[in-house]
């Protein structure tokens, strides 16, 4: 296959109708990369078929792809609607291959790609809807079986796939997500109007980020936080930014104890063009996620020029090496130790903002899209 010498390739981007998170940020960062190597695409987002890249939602504008998804079964009928209307799409304008970048591919007879972010639906069933569990556990296996390649975005996937569903490592191509060169370390001058914004201020803050949910494991870093000494966590405020998944009550509920004590800002869904200002500006940024299949905020703090604290589970130490400080995710005052240590010692921030840089400049939107276009040509050769 040569880019431009090709029928097109169907890229999945419904994940674009919503805010981006992890997979809408892999979605359309892969598009824009494919696209700067000239691969030919054909656009599929929520049942309507484009030759132009969709922009993706704002917060305040966002409409669910899955209007169904209110009512009971809502989610497997609205899989059905938006699988006869790909399938009628690629029968009236024929593709060369077929990618999915979310898990569940819809009807297709030429070339498949896959990509499977994680496993966490069974390995933190709880973590997610009940009915999103079924999908996933009705779907997953047949669109598995049915691709030619499943790209992972770690070799823990790799592992997870072959451990639970027996994906032959051949089929297995490991693709690793990239940094936004957007994330880069800011001066106070330069995060002045983001910071005035969000009512921050430079370098005087600890950062959270990510969707409120269990399997983010929030509720570690707040009993973390709330042990650290008065003078540092008065110095040093809990930032929390992302919005409400699932099952967050009970973290809202801990969270609201040290809001009403002034000792943290819930942000919830912050928007694109502020999200770099808003690592740069912080003084440390924890991510003590129970599972990720990547993990991609700790390498866009580390871009920022941030020191990194994540836990030990899953793919982080594969993703962050030794340029993060790396706890047990149920340690709570082995987390409010560490970020002690951070916040108070100058030299150990200095040693680790310089190593992050280095790691994060590893993982790049350019290779991703260049690897995964060598996945294409392999199945087009």
């Amino acid at each position: 296959m040569t880019p431009n010498h090709a029928a097109p390739v169907a890229l999945n981007t419904t994940a674009l109708l919503s805010p981006l998170t992890g997979i809408g940020r892999y979605t359309y960062e892969l598009a824009l990369g494919l696209n700067q190597l000239g691969v030919p695409l054909r656009y599929f987002s929520g049942g309507r078929w484009s030759n132009e890249l969709p922009t993706p939602v704002s917060a305040a504008s966002a409409d669910s792809p899955h209007w169904l998804a209110s009512v009971p079964g809502g989610r497997w009928l609205a899989r059905q609607v938006q699988n006869r209307l790909f399938v009628r799409g690629v029968k009236q304008q024929p593709v060369k291959l077929y990618h999915d970048p979310n898990y569940l591919a819809c009807d297709f007879d030429g070339p498949l790609v896959i990509t499977a972010h994680d496993a966490s639906w069974i390995r933190f069933p709880e973590a997610h809807p009940a009915e999103r569990v079924r999908l996933m556990e009705r779907y997953f296996p047949p669109s598995l079986a049915r691709a030619d390649r499943v790209i992972v975005d770690s070799d823990f996937v790799a592992r997870e796939m072959q451990q639970i569903f027996g994906v032959p490592a051949a089929k297995l191509r490991t693709v690793y997500l990239g940094v936004s060169p957007d994330f880069a370390p800011m001066t106070a001058l330069q995060t002045s109007a983001p910071c005035q914004r969000l009512q921050l201020q430079h370098g005087a803050y600890v950062l959270a980020v990510g969707t409120l949910e269990p399997r983010k494991n929030l509720a570690i870093l707040i009993e973390a936080y709330s042990l650290l000494p008065a003078a540092l966590s008065q110095r040093f405020p809990l930032v929390v930014a992302g919005k409400p998944g699932w099952r967050h009550a009970a973290i809202d509920r801990q969270m609201a104890a040290l809001e009403r004590a002034g000792a943290l800002r819930i942000l919830g869904h912050v928007a694109e063009a502020d999200l770099p200002a808003l690592y740069a500006a912080s003084a440390l940024f924890v991510y003590p996620s129970l599972y990720e299949g990547f993990g991609l905020p700790p390498l866009e703090a580390m871009a920022s020029g941030v020191p990194v604290i994540v836990t030990n589970r899953a793919s982080l130490p594969e993703v962050v090496g030794d340029a993060a400080i790396q706890v047990d995710a149920l340690d709570a005052v082995a987390l409010a130790a560490q970020m002690a240590r951070v916040l108070q010692d100058e030299c150990q921030r200095t040693q680790m903002v310089a190593h992050g840089l280095v790691q994060a400049q590893a993982f790049t939107w350019q290779r991703c899209a260049r690897q995964t276009l060598n996945v294409y040509q392999e199945l087009l050769a």
